[in-house]
């Protein structure tokens, strides 16, 4: 836990997050259009290109941490920390980082009062790399904007026939998205075990998956060259 406010240093973490199946992070859609996508994929809203936001990249990653250290329920209510699994909310339980890790990093969920201080994660939105730019730009001959369709339906379970068809947008494999992320190091923080912690969460993400519908094989990635404080992690 830090002792105080005093901000020592940032440690940078980059890699390159590649998409080894197809991979949906939602997105809205406005208009509804006859024969329209329903399920669109995330962009920007001025070059469409797709992007992972840092908002589910990190709440991701705070997920994983949480199962794997069975932090997932926990709450901080007048000096007592109780765990509530069947909430299924994130952990608040505010507690120092040899106690729970999530809490320190990435914030206790809804304890506006604290002695942790700031969160220490600062997940930035992962943008393509140049290279998939330049890949993804040749869909557009196909009438594909920097993406993929792809048509799902339900097996009915007395006859065996497919029903309700429905498009879904996927940004297609081997696509590159460049991650980033920043970490605070504050005076009285143990620095090793922060970064021990991010990897550890970072290399869980390649044995789980990003984004949605992860158990029918969207969203299974690698994580690729990464570095911690300029070294190879």
């Amino acid at each position: 836990m830090a002792t105080d406010l005093k901000l020592n240093k940032y440690i940078a973490i980059s890699g390159v997050l590649r998409c080894r199946t197809g991979t949906r992070i939602g997105g809205s859609k406005e208009d509804l259009e006859i024969g329209g996508l329903d399920n669109p994929i995330i962009r920007d809203p001025v070059d469409k290109m797709p992007y992972i936001p840092g908002s589910s990249l990190k709440g991701k990653l705070r997920s994983l941490l949480e199962y794997k250290y069975d932090r997932v329920g926990w709450t901080s209510k007048q000096g007592r920390v109780v765990q509530n699994r069947a909430s299924g909310e994130p952990c608040g339980c505010a507690q120092e980082l040899s106690v729970c890790p999530v809490c320190t990093i990435f914030g206790p969920h809804k304890v506006s009062k604290h002695d942790l201080g700031p969160s220490r994660i600062i997940v930035r939105d992962a943008v393509l790399s140049d290279e998939s730019r330049a890949d993804l730009a040749k869909l557009l001959e196909e009438g594909l904007q920097y993406s993929e369709v792809k048509t799902e339906n339900m097996i009915n379970r007395k006859t065996g026939v497919a029903e309700n068809p429905r498009a879904v947008e996927r940004v297609p494999k081997g696509t590159k998205f460049i991650l980033n992320i920043s970490v605070r190091i504050f005076k009285g923080d143990d620095e090793a075990k922060i970064k021990a912690y991010i990897k550890e969460a970072v290399t869980m993400l390649e044995q789980d998956y990003l984004g949605g519908s992860g158990t029918r094989g969207y969203g299974w990635v690698a994580v690729e060259n990464l570095t911690i404080d300029g070294e190879k992690a």
